[in-house]
């Protein structure tokens, strides 16, 4: 049948409209083709979301529309509660009725189970396997049928985590379909909750079993579990009760009643024997009873077996003794009794044998009988349940059977398992086509779960051969889980799909997956997860250029992103190594870094801070040297900036309190100036209208202008031109007075050094009122305030110059000074260099 077909009500739309039925003739058939109908969809609440389970093109989810929010889930009628708990009973084998075994020699332990839940308290029966823990729990189940408001509850705790036995509990008290509430929700309406609740094969303990206390304080427990699960807490209140094996006398008697008539002395001390081996067990006393009834069957003869036909399919190899030759059949040796299975199995039909294979390749899962004629090839399959239950090789799980406790051991050292692969394959192929199927609805799918993904589980190994049936059986059978509000099933079907799709390397089948498995985090609430399988999902499914996947995957991220706060903008992508970030960074000075003497700037150059976005494209991931990129590379980049920005600062600050404060020294030109100014600020323009006065020790350089007298001619630069007095002997030449750029390596530095030189002489008449500093920005040549510089201090026999200024006032121009004597020629703009 097309998988693809709509289904009934229940699996969300309506099914197809009813054809015309043909009319029926002898040599017609009565079944028509199906016409083509879109893939079924289910629509659910999930917490504040709407899910729509498409098993297509992948789920979609969006927040869910108050007029789409179900109401306060109200409790489930009595009509209602009854047919729940007849869905969580195991079904009852088809053929004969089997006797019911009594409950032997557990009178004490029903008795102070019953008190203890009575009292309101919680408590957990610790057995063995085959110690018979299930029987004794529905006994005390009918006990306590009336000690709470809401009666008896009960729940399977086979593979099920705390989470999932609270919605499970939900659902078997609150009328809810298609509503899976979030977790606030979930805990306010299992707090109402006042029941009995009875958990079979409880898996945990410690602190996940007092969570679900803690969730339930007025329902009390009774708890059924293995002696290797978790101890309670200490504080958690919970008692546990011992249940041991039984005694010889109950021992024997039991066997009296699994054989269904009185015991022989050679059976009696055979059974008394086995009773010390197996320790009391009752699951050892069910299968010796079995033993012993078919050895009745062997030991009646041909006639019997051929009235009944019981061993009509057993193999001659398997069958230890031939009934038609009519020698005694002895009991089995202590060593059969003890692994009971294999001889027992032996003696069973070819369709429960078969059985048997299927449940030790599927890990002791065995198949709902409904699924015995498919799986095993005869339709008459389904009354092979019956014969393994009345041998005791199963025991009821919930609604479904497993393999007793120590069969599965005992049938694979028999070589069962021979044939596993075949039989997982052939599992697979069945569960695949019948989870796809329109008539099953999700609710038969969840209780099929554990044969299913046992199946699914034990494909993945062998996807490599047959990738494309365990993709398919993923497909199928995950969004039936999801529509059934199995989560914790749902969750283990896309996995196994996942790896299933990257074995085979089907892309499009692994954007799917991931896409189910961010729906799935999102919905539990695990955002960080939800964000990275959808982020693969996306760039997986652009890689196809599948634009529909990729909107729904975009709209389930801006989900994730709106729950975790984090827009979507600045979180990471899965193509982001680096998130995007704005950072603040100094700007790099107008010539570059500076360096230990950096050049001048006006102070409207200095560094300002820029902001700017920095993305991944632009962030380098690892440098030359070792140091890697993101926030450390960042960083390391705005100290270098911020340090030469700081460098910067210092030295304009250093450069101008040099110049404020260089009256310390009592050679500094600024100690040297007279009452008299050499220069004086015009009226006119505001410019300098006399040069520097010259003379004076301690000037760092010969004076930029020539003396203001032209002599008696009028004309300067002539041989009448007064003489201006010298302060030493030597007189340098022109190419020793001149200063040399920093920058120009190729002219030779000046012989005579440009620092001033020291003189010991103090001025005569200090300024008694300094003269107000001048801009320093000021490019007026006379304005510049000289700064000292380290260097050789003048020798005797090297030239000398110094300027000073004149010590009285006058109105008449001042007169310069100078060491050098004055060219006849005036000099030209280029031979006169000054320093900023």
């Amino acid at each position: 049948m097309d998988p693809n077909h709509t289904g009934p009500e229940e699996y969300g739309h309506g099914g197809d409209a009813p054809r015309q039925r043909p009319p029926r003739e002898s040599l017609t058939s009565d079944f028509g083709q199906h016409a083509p109908v879109p893939a079924r969809t289910v629509q659910l609440v999930s917490g504040d979301f709407l899910l729509t389970v498409n098993p297509v093109d992948g789920s979609e989810i969006e927040p869910c529309p108050p007029a789409e929010r179900p109401a306060r889930p109200g409790r489930l009628t009595e009509p209602e509660r009854a047919e729940v708990e007849r869905a969580a009973a195991p079904p009852v084998p088809p053929g004969p009725a089997q006797p019911s075994l009594p409950l032997l020699a557990r009178q004490d332990e029903r008795e102070a189970l019953v008190r203890l839940l009575a009292r309101g308290r919680s408590v957990r029966l610790v057995g063995p396997g085959g110690s018979g823990r299930t029987r004794l729990l529905d006994v005390v189940a009918e006990d306590c049928a009336d000690l709470a408001p809401d009666g008896v509850v009960r729940l399977n705790g086979h593979r099920r985590s705390a989470d999932d036995l609270l919605h499970d509990l939900f659902h078997a008290v609150f009328d809810a379909p298609l509503n899976r509430p979030d977790r606030d929700e979930l805990l306010e309406s299992v707090r109402e909750i006042g029941a009995v609740v009875v958990l079979d094969d409880l898996e945990f303990g410690g602190a996940a079993l007092d969570e679900l206390l803690d969730a339930t304080p007025e329902c009390a427990f009774l708890f059924s579990a293995t002696p290797d699960v978790a101890d309670p807490s200490a504080d958690s209140g919970v008692e546990d009760v011992e249940l041991p094996g039984l005694d010889r006398a109950a021992g024997l008697d039991l066997l009296g009643h699994a054989v269904g008539r009185t015991l022989t002395d050679e059976e009696a001390t055979w059974a008394g024997d086995l009773w010390f081996e197996s320790e009391g067990l009752p699951l050892r006393f069910v299968q010796a009873g079995a033993l012993l009834r078919q050895r009745d069957r062997l030991r009646a003869g041909t006639s019997a077996v051929d009235e009944f036909g019981v061993f009509e399919d057993v193999r001659p190899d398997e069958a230890p003794y031939d009934p038609a030759d009519g020698d005694e059949v002895p009991l089995p040796s202590l060593g059969e009794a003890a692994a009971p299975a294999p001889l027992l199995a032996s003696r069973l039909s070819a369709s429960a044998r078969a059985t048997l294979r299927f449940a030790v390749a599927l890990g002791g899962e065995v198949p709902h009988q409904a699924h015995l004629p498919a799986l095993v090839g005869d339709t008459h399959a389904d009354a092979a349940l019956g014969e393994l239950v009345s041998c005791g090789l199963v025991s009821p799980v919930g609604a479904r059977y497993r393999l007793a406790a120590g069969v599965p051991a005992q049938l694979e050292a028999a070589g069962y398992t021979d044939d596993a692969d075949t039989r997982i394959r052939e599992a697979a192929q069945h569960y695949a086509w019948w989870t796809g199927h329109p008539s099953v609805t999700p609710e038969r799918v969840c209780a099929e779960s554990d044969a299913i993904l046992a199946a699914l589980t034990a494909l993945s190994p062998l996807a490599a051969d047959e990738p494309g049936t365990a993709v398919q059986f993923a497909r199928t059978a995950a969004p039936a889980f999801a529509a059934g509000l199995h989560w914790s099933a749902w969750g283990r079907a896309l996995r196994a799909g996942a790896e299933a799709a990257r074995i085979a390397g089907d892309v499009g089948e692994q954007a799917y997956f991931h896409h189910e498995l961010g729906i799935h985090a999102l919905c539990a609430g695990q955002l960080d997860r939800a964000r990275a399988e959808l982020e693969a999902s996306i760039g997986l499914r652009g890689a196809l250029s599948d634009k529909r996947g990729t909107v729904a995957g975009r709209r389930a991220l801006a989900l994730v992103a709106d729950r975790s706060g984090v827009p979507l903008s600045i979180a990471p992508t899965a193509a982001e190594e680096v998130p995007e970030a704005h950072v603040e960074e100094s700007a790099s000075p107008p010539r570059g870094v500076p360096m230990a003497f950096p050049d001048l700037q006006p102070p409207a150059d200095t560094g300002l801070v820029v902001s700017r976005a920095v993305t991944a494209a632009t962030v380098p991931q690892q440098t030359k040297d070792g140091v890697g990129g993101g926030v450390k590379g960042l960083a390391k980049r705005n100290l270098v900036a911020a340090g030469a920005g700081a460098l910067l600062v210092a030295v304009l600050g250093t450069v101008v309190t040099l110049g404020a404060t260089s009256g310390n020294d009592p050679a500094s030109p600024s100690e040297n100036v007279g009452v008299n100014p050499s220069a004086s600020q015009g009226l006119d323009d505001g410019s300098l209208d006399a040069d520097p006065a010259a003379g004076n020790e301690g000037d760092t350089g010969k004076a930029t202008s020539r003396p203001s007298d032209p002599g008696p001619d009028g004309t300067p630069g002539t041989a009448d031109d007064p003489t201006p007095t010298a302060t030493g002997s030597d007189e340098p030449s022109d190419d020793e007075t001149r200063t040399e750029e920093p920058d120009e390596p190729t002219k030779t530095p000046s012989k005579t050094p440009s620092g001033p030189s020291k003189s010991p002489k103090p001025p005569t008449e200090p300024d008694p009122e300094p003269s107000e500093p001048e801009d320093p920005t000021d490019e007026s040549p006379t304005s510049e305030s000289p700064t000292e510089t380290e260097g050789p201090t003048t020798q005797p026999g090297e030239p000398s110059t110094s300027v000073t200024a004149s010590d009285t006032a006058s109105s008449a121009p001042v007169e310069t000074s100078t060491t050098a004597t004055q060219s006849t020629d005036q000099a030209s703009p280029d031979d006169t260099e000054t320093m900023i």
